[in-house]
């Protein structure tokens, strides 16, 4: 068990982390955080806009300062992009800094959920099943790397699997307390005399 103060949630788009992330955030009491709606607030643009002018690349490295960023922080819930994984150091600091959930989801069940949708860049690269299948593939191995905990989301609606979840959190995540300031910036408190 990975003791840590931040719930991180990791899994393909349309596995649910942003709806079940928001409510295990008011469950356990804690910041909820979109790491892609995030990397959109500072940058001013949509992922579609920095996905056409900076290409993936470039929105990558927006990724890495954001969650560097936000888990520099304690008592959060983060919800990160789907893609978030294929980086190293973030991959590192996923691990470090908080208790990884992998939100799982099956390809045909993404498709369903995703069936509608056409804010996500990388679908609008040619058959989205098999855009997801090779996505599944290339990640699959990843979210394992950084995971403490694998949970299904395929027979869920986002309520009943953030509950379900919540119990398995009850059971597996131990939380100790946040840091106070001073710890976070490296000093040691003394008591006084």
């Amino acid at each position: 068990m990975n003791p840590a103060t931040n719930l991180v949630l990791v899994g393909p788009m349309g596995a649910g982390k942003t709806c079940v992330g928001r409510w295990l955030a008011e469950r356990f009491g804690l910041r909820m955080v979109d790491a892609d709606k995030e990397i959109e607030r500072v940058a001013g643009a949509s992922i579609n806009t920095i996905f056409e002018c900076e290409g993936e690349s470039g929105f990558r490295t927006r990724e890495r300062t954001t969650i560097a960023t936000l888990l520099g922080d304690d008592g959060l819930v983060l919800s990160t992009g789907g893609g978030a994984v294929l980086d190293a150091d973030n991959r590192r600091l996923l691990r470090e800094r908080g208790f990884v959930v992998h939100l799982h989801v099956g390809v045909e069940q993404q498709l369903e959920r995703l069936a509608r949708d056409r804010s996500r860049p990388l679908l609008a690269r040619g058959d989205r099943e098999d855009v997801l299948r090779t996505l599944a593939a290339q990640r699959a191995p990843l979210y394992a790397e950084v995971a403490d905990l694998v949970f299904d989301t395929n027979d869920y609606s986002s309520t009943e699997a953030a509950a379900r979840l919540a119990q398995e959190l009850d059971a597996r995540w131990q939380r100790p307390a946040p840091r106070s300031a001073a710890d976070a910036a490296g000093r040691t408190q003394t008591e006084p005399t």
